[in-house]
């Protein structure tokens, strides 16, 4: 028998050291992936929110204006998350302007969620659609997180009872928005 074709034993216990050493590292990253893929699932179940009390939240505007949602208690209000990076939230921002418009004076105020997106992306397309509702960034993706947002655009209404009372995954379409809103202004508050 040739010796040359059969390495010594001390040879080969390295190499099966290493096998065994890479095996546990894939086998610790599909296994740590795969939790917290299961984590991500079992925190986001259900979808969004549609009912109950709606998640208080606190935004500064991109005009450095602080608001809050429970300040606007006793109001309708349409909460919109969106990203300039994001094509449907193109399509329906002339008509969330256009909304907004005709009903800020008439107890309904809107909040523009800005969803992963950089400053200055956000402030040009502000900009392109003349958007005058507040409007800020959603820091650490925190809002979007207590909404269990599933993408962009994503709105959510608000009774004013402050709560949610739906949400419409996707862009808006005329009429869509002025019937939520025209039918949460109908409602008696408080709730008698």
């Amino acid at each position: 028998m040739d010796e040359t074709l059969t390495p010594p034993a001390e040879e080969t216990a390295p190499a099966h050291k290493r096998l065994t050493l890479s095996s546990v590292i894939i086998f610790g990253f599909i296994f740590a992936l795969l939790g917290l893929l299961g984590w991500g699932l079992w925190n986001n179940t259900g979808g969004p929110r549609e009912s109950g009390k709606a998640p208080d939240f606190s935004l500064t505007t991109f005009e450095e204006e602080n608001i809050t949602l429970s300040d606007f208690q006793g109001q309708v209000v349409v909460i919109n998350f969106w990203a300039s990076w994001c094509l449907p939230c193109r399509d329906e921002s002339p008509y969330l302007e256009a909304t907004w418009r005709k009903y800020q004076d008439k107890g309904v105020v809107f909040i523009g969620v800005d969803y992963v997106d950089t400053e200055k992306e956000a402030l040009a397309y502000i900009e392109e659609f003349d958007l005058t509702f507040y409007n800020g960034p959603d820091l650490g993706t925190r809002i979007s997180r207590d909404y269990r947002i599933q993408g962009v655009p994503e709105t959510f209404f608000v009774g004013k009872d402050g709560t949610l009372r739906g949400v419409k995954i996707g862009p808006l379409v005329a009429p869509e928005l002025d019937i939520r809103i025209e039918e949460l202004l109908a409602e008696p508050y408080p709730k008698s």
